[in-house]
């Protein structure tokens, strides 16, 4: 088409030709719409990068302030408890410092847990002004004192983070009255508890079968366990308790162990520290494949030894340390004969059994509470108590009766050629060591793992803590 240019000029008001449709007259309107819509895209986009009309109403996206803050997860402690930082986007580099896992909260935004020496980084994002709780949320370690504060304020200056203000001695409280009587308060509340509270690692009944076999049953399932006063978590258990019953047997008998699962995972029991046959073992898939859900598997073994053993899962750490778990022992470990003629006694008036825990949904406790919700213990000057010491936990755990001494005579299940005394006994995860003590002093001892913030906080005493109460 040629350009007429002697053409009379067109006036915009009147019609220039007919009213029928004409394709290209469609096109060209396509065109103009198109053109419009990305002006007004474009248009959108500016704004809301506020390079048009910003002015006090928003500020552009590089006029964002990023502090990049640095948080340490220690023993029981977040180094520092209280970080600062100007309103804007706020990323928190996290190491974990400590032997064991912790993870991190910040507000809402979670960082999943960190194994020991392991580092991550948690952006919360861009954060207006305000106080924002920080904490571990893996059961009791905020309580043992991984608590903090993030101060997100205009003009705050990160370098000005550090511990808690106020003086230290006290912790918070106002006065040293108020917080003596805040500590003493929580550990009255020790004994009467023992009234209300249950207990798990009761001896499990057996049945003999037809055929010879010594045996039990348990069932896995999700169970309510109160862990202490009021905190009620969904704990992994055998047979609704935790720790699972106590199966016992002598040597040479012939055991047979009927395990249903009602998880909602597949399942497995592995004998630990027990001689079982490999096929026995519970390690899937090369012992044996999962119990799935609604599946029975039967175990089937000679006690062919004396053993101090655990039965546990085997198919996923969160299993056990949520409390899959129980003590499996065979015949009975032997008084040296050191001892007997110090006067300690070949049969001990009470055989106990401490399992030690710290991770999982059931956190510090001992035998699955946490003060003042443990258990007590109770005894006469002269008698001969047994413990065995378990640990299901992920960190070692050095246990500590006041007064009277320990001797260790068998470790892992295996007697030693001679009695170790240890007041203070180190019982890494997996380990199990059996100590005797012969009771010598009346009063109400404290029995207690000895890394301090296990069992002391500032408001008194919790979690692996318990007390021995010996009479005249």
């Amino acid at each position: 088409m040629s350009l007429d240019l002697d053409a009379p000029p067109v006036d915009p008001a009147e019609p220039t030709g007919s009213l029928e449709p004409d394709g290209s007259g469609d096109n060209a309107f396509l065109s103009w719409a198109a053109i419009i819509f990305a002006i007004a895209a474009i248009v959108v986009a500016f704004l809301a990068l506020g390079r048009i009309g910003g002015g006090d109403d928003g500020g552009s996206a590089a006029d964002v302030q990023t502090t990049t803050l640095k948080l340490e997860l220690g023993g029981m402690v977040l180094v520092p408890d209280h970080l600062m930082a100007p309103p804007g986007r706020i990323i928190v580099e996290v190491e974990n410092t400590n032997t064991m896992v912790h993870n991190v909260t910040i507000g809402d935004k979670h960082l999943a847990d960190l194994q020991p020496g392991e580092s991550g980084v948690l952006d919360l994002g861009v954060m207006s002004a305000g106080n924002y709780e920080m904490w571990c949320e893996i059961a009791g370690h905020a309580a043992a004192g991984m608590t903090g504060t993030l101060m997100v304020a205009e003009g705050a200056d990160p370098g000005d983070a550090g511990t808690s203000t106020g003086p230290d001695y006290l912790h918070g409280y106002n006065t040293a009255e108020e917080m003596q009587a805040a500590m003493d308060a929580r550990a009255n509340e020790f004994l009467p508890n023992q009234e209300t509270t249950e207990f798990g690692g009761d001896p499990l009944e057996w049945t003999m079968s037809d055929d010879g076999y010594k045996t039990f049953e348990v069932t896995a399932a999700i169970t309510d366990w109160e862990v202490e006063p009021g905190q009620i978590v969904q704990a992994w258990t055998y047979n609704g308790t935790v720790p699972a019953p106590h199966m016992h047997a002598e040597v040479g008998d012939m055991v047979r162990v009927i395990l249903h699962n009602e998880l909602p995972v597949g399942t497995v029991i592995h004998w630990h520290g027990i001689r079982v046959p490999a096929d026995m073992d519970g390690v899937p898939p090369f012992t044996q494949p999962a119990v799935m859900p609604g599946e029975t598997f039967v175990y089937e073994f000679e006690a062919l030894e004396p053993a101090v053993g655990i039965y546990h899962s085997h198919n996923g750490a969160s299993q056990v340390l949520d409390g899959l778990f129980g003590a499996f022992t065979i015949g009975q470990m032997q008084t040296p004969q050191v001892l007997l003629d110090d006067g300690f006694k070949a049969e001990p008036d009470q055989t106990i059994n401490m399992v030690l825990n710290d991770a999982g949904v059931i956190g510090l406790t001992l035998n699955v509470k946490s003060f003042p919700s443990t258990e007590s213990y109770f005894g006469k000057v002269g008698d001969t108590v047994m413990v065995h010491y378990y640990n299901e936990g992920l960190m070692p755990h050095p246990m500590h009766l006041h007064q009277p001494i320990g001797w260790i005579i068998a470790k892992d299940g295996k007697e030693l050629l001679d009695p170790l005394p240890g007041d203070t006994i180190n019982v890494a995860p997996g380990e199990r060591y059996t100590v005797l003590y012969k009771l010598t002093d009346p009063g109400v001892w404290a029995w207690h793992c000895h890394i301090l913030t296990h069992a002391e906080r500032d408001d008194g005493m919790f979690g692996m803590v318990t007390a021995f109460i010996v009479e005249e």
